[in-house]
């Protein structure tokens, strides 16, 4: 365990992406099998554990320190795992380590894999008491289900191939015809064996993405135009037997949409933006809002597919049967993807249109009108370009709409996570009803100087009225100038809207707060 606790140490504090590539290496590399292979599945979210509530695991350190003690710790630090592992008592009657193998990796996880719910608390304080505290976080973040790290599924895959010098893409093709520990991924691997994939098993690519527009114009001769819709860039992989979608992230999503998988019984690999109708707009996609009731959740029940009822926008078309066409120019997969799309389910699949404009000028005019609920910007694709992985230069282009802003007061304050966690750096606002109530709109945490979330941070400290666990509550009387790319409907605020993408774009020391927006005038901004 002392292995990988010393990699999630490493991680957590690492912020470069070759960093965190090379930690992930080095360990994938040195360490024994099959812990190796659980911390692959644990980086990859592919670790299905029987987690621990939160609130069993408060009770159990509520009842081995001063409860006092460790909500002030709670509330200064952040992060339950964190917190736990650092003021968990050390046991003087027992050896702080055990030799017998039963605190590895995998011992820890077998064991995880088999307690009963009802024991697994007892089992987790055994455990801990032989820990060090970087053992117990790592312990505790297993044990809760989210290691949160700042790694992607993508990122921890690129780090094996890496690490045993293997191309990405073939780890990517290999990797779900295997499950944890994943002893034939590093016999493989390491040349202990062959590839260990079936014919046939979908797997991810790469997508190409854009760079945002820095010029002042581009030439609509060279370049086609397309809305860049606000819902999520997914990859559609189908064998012809079999259809996975992934996020651009490289994770299958494919649970979450069983019904877009289902529809798609093709041989060929697209990419497009998955969207979720609106009910109001004629069966037009709906705002992210409409989306995200459906994001992150492993099964849907009918009744959701139903009420949130998805479908894809096609961008491009990366392989088409047994052919890889990635290499061909934009306009040539476009006519090839402008074949298909007639032949698949309208109400699953529709495709993403060319913008008609006479030139630049025109389409700037297009843009500034757009504001549909579910329209982000502009895509600006070069016609002859190639779908390469990553952002190349001059290729592609996003041109987002200009953000939205609204003069809004502070009224609840949260510390923040990792380097944040002294400082009061998470913020939701609001604004004013005519009855001169103040309701809150979004929360806030980005947008902001070091030196000014120092401010912030003094301004919340100076001006607490309440107090609500790790929350404050501060006097109502600063001003935030909040810039948000839409704003809908919610039924889960008492203002009936929700913001997004909000972040702060100015702090408005000169403004009384009493002038800051109402709410009415928000909702008139609603798509």
């Amino acid at each position: 365990m002392r292995g990988f606790s010393q990699l999630l140490d490493g991680l957590v504090y690492t912020r470069s992406r070759n960093g965190k590539l090379g930690l992930i290496a080095t360990y994938l590399r040195d360490a024994p099998d099959p812990d190796r292979g659980w911390a692959l599945a644990a980086l990859t979210g592919s670790l299905d554990l029987k987690t621990v509530k939160s609130s069993a695991i408060s009770e159990m350190i509520r009842a081995r320190t001063d409860p006092i003690l460790y909500e002030m710790s709670r509330d200064y630090v952040g992060d339950l795992a964190e917190t736990v592992a650092l003021l968990w008592p050390k046991r003087t009657d027992q050896p702080a380590e055990l030799d017998d193998g039963s605190l590895s990796l995998s011992a820890i996880i077998d064991r995880l894999h088999n307690v009963s719910r009802a024991a697994a608390p007892d089992a987790l304080a055994h455990m801990m008491d032989h820990l060090d505290s970087s053992g117990r976080f790592a312990l505790l973040k297993l044990a809760t289900g989210g290691l949160r790290v700042g790694i992607s599924a993508r990122l921890a895959k690129t780090a094996f191939a890496q690490a045993f010098d293997l191309d990405v893409d073939d780890v990517e093709q290999v990797w779900h015809a295997l499950s944890p520990p994943y002893a034939a991924l590093f016999d493989w691997a390491e040349g202990r064996a062959g590839r260990p994939d079936p014919e046939g098993t979908p797997y991810f690519r790469p997508f190409m993405l854009a760079h945002p527009l820095e010029a002042d114009s581009v030439d609509l001769t060279d370049y086609a135009a397309e809305w860049k819709w606000d819902g999520i860039r997914i990859q559609i992989v189908g064998t012809g037997r079999e259809t996975r979608l992934y996020s651009r992230a490289g994770d299958d999503i494919s649970g979450s949409f069983p019904e877009i998988a289902a529809a798609f019984t093709g041989q060929a690999v697209l990419d497009g933006e998955l969207l979720v109708k609106g009910e109001f707009q004629g069966g037009e996609a709906a705002s992210f809002n409409a989306l995200q009731q459906r994001l992150g959740r492993k099964a849907v029940t009918t009744k959701m597919m139903e009420d949130y009822p998805a479908f894809v926008r096609l961008y491009d078309m990366l392989i088409e049967g047994e052919d890889d066409i990635r290499a061909l120019p934009w306009h040539q997969r476009r006519t090839r993807l402008e074949a298909l799309a007639p032949t698949l389910d309208p109400h699953r699949f529709d495709l993403s249109q060319v913008i008609e404009a006479a030139d630049f000028a025109a389409l700037a005019n297009i843009r500034a009108g757009a504001r549909d609920a579910a329209i982000e910007g502009v895509m600006l694709k070069r016609r002859d370009s190639p779908y390469v992985a990553g952002r190349k230069a001059a290729l592609w282009y996003k041109w987002k709409r200009d953000p939205l802003t609204a003069d809004c007061v502070m009224m609840y304050a949260q510390r923040g996570h990792g380097k944040r966690s002294s400082f009061y750096s998470d913020y939701t606002f609001g604004c004013w009803t005519p009855e001169g109530e103040l309701l809150p709109v979004g929360k806030a945490y980005s947008g902001f100087t070091d030196e000014e979330l120092k401010w912030l941070d003094r301004f919340v400290r100076q001006n607490t009225v309440n107090r609500f666990g790790p929350v404050r509550e501060v006097e109502k009387t600063l001003v935030l100038e909040v810039a948000f790319d839409s704003i809908h409907d919610s039924k889960r605020h008492k203002s009936g809207l929700a913001m997004r993408f909000p972040r702060i774009a100015r702090i408005r020391k000169d403004k009384p707060a009493h002038e800051a927006d109402m709410i009415e005038g928000l909702r008139k901004l609603v798509v």
